[in-house]
């Protein structure tokens, strides 16, 4: 994988004020906000967001958006088709000369895991077979969380959710998103915490000075769908990387390497202990079978990942 120079050595290289604006409706320690602040940070004021419906269409409330640059809505498939416009427009004009090359914007598709995942995956890999160039953006807090969070493509097995209340919560798996993309060949593919800043900036650093589809994936904690106290939002973060539940990974070149390798991982429990929504795994009795083919299920993947040595 090549690798490139990066700006962001230390956290003190990090972006100190942000472009999103303050005072929005959203929940008390969003995690996708958190991503989305550091994400516009790097990329810049020169950037269109094509926002499909979900949680962050709530950042707007018309007229008025909390972004310095532009910014779309779309339904919650569409997305991927409003960029494919916006592109299209933004090539004309430069081809007729009345866009000067240096007020090009990035086109950014925003979405969370219920478009990304799901409703839009089909719009979605149709703009990944026409090479669009675009950055593609989601928020993960892995549920339809703008509805009373349902279960999505993207809900970790177990889980309970809005539809999915019995004894052992959420019987399906999440989707491998990351993996559904890189089967396309795009330019670029990356997993991301808000948690983790140093790791986000480098990435998205990398995908901004690249060409084509480029997918980033953002795990964002809900405190209101996760069922946790927004204060523990950061730390339920860190611990979602050091128990090795979110691989940190980038794709490029046909080739996927891991980040960050927690190589002393913290047992998974203790990520999920901290979230209402596995409750029913600790109480009112410890349900060992669950607990362990979770565990299992995350040794296993970082077992093949020292196997293939990435």
């Amino acid at each position: 994988m090549t690798q490139t120079a990066t700006t962001f050595r230390r956290m003190k290289d990090l972006p100190s004020t942000h472009l999103l604006g303050t005072g929005t409706p959203m929940c008390a320690g969003c995690g996708g906000l958190e991503a989305l602040h550091q994400i516009y940070d790097v990329l810049g004021e020169k950037t269109v967001f094509v926002n499909a419906a979900g949680c962050m269409t709530l950042l707007s409330v018309y007229p008025f958006t909390p972004f310095r640059g532009s910014w779309l809505y779309t339904a919650m498939a569409s997305a991927p088709a409003g960029a494919q416009g916006i592109r299209d427009a933004l090539d004309i004009l430069r081809e007729k000369k009345g866009l000067p090359p240096e007020e090009d914007l990035e086109v950014v598709v925003l979405t969370g895991d219920g478009a990304a995942y799901g409703m839009g995956l089909s719009a979605t890999s149709g703009a990944m077979e026409r090479d669009l160039d675009f950055i593609y953006i989601c928020y993960d807090n892995e549920g339809y969380g703008n509805t009373g969070q349902q279960y999505s493509g993207a809900t970790p097995h177990a889980a309970r959710t809005a539809t999915s209340k019995g004894a052992h919560g959420f019987a399906g798996y999440k989707k491998d998103l990351f993996s559904i993309w890189a089967a396309h060949r795009p330019t670029y593919v990356a997993t991301v915490i808000g948690a983790e800043p140093l790791d986000l900036a480098r990435k998205i650093e990398t995908a901004r000075d690249l060409e084509g589809p480029r997918l980033i994936i953002a795990l964002a904690p809900c405190p209101t769908g996760w069922d946790y106290d927004p204060r523990e939002s950061v730390a339920i973060g860190k611990l979602a990387v050091r128990t090795g539940v979110w691989p940190l990974k980038e794709y490029r070149d046909g080739r996927i390497q891991h980040t960050r390798v927690p190589r002393e991982r913290v047992p998974v429990e203790e990520y999920l202990k901290k979230q209402g929504r596995f409750a029913h795994l600790f109480e009112p009795e410890r349900d060992e079978t669950l607990l362990q083919e979770l565990q299992a299920k995350v040794d296993a993947y970082w077992d093949s990942v020292e196997v293939q040595g990435g």
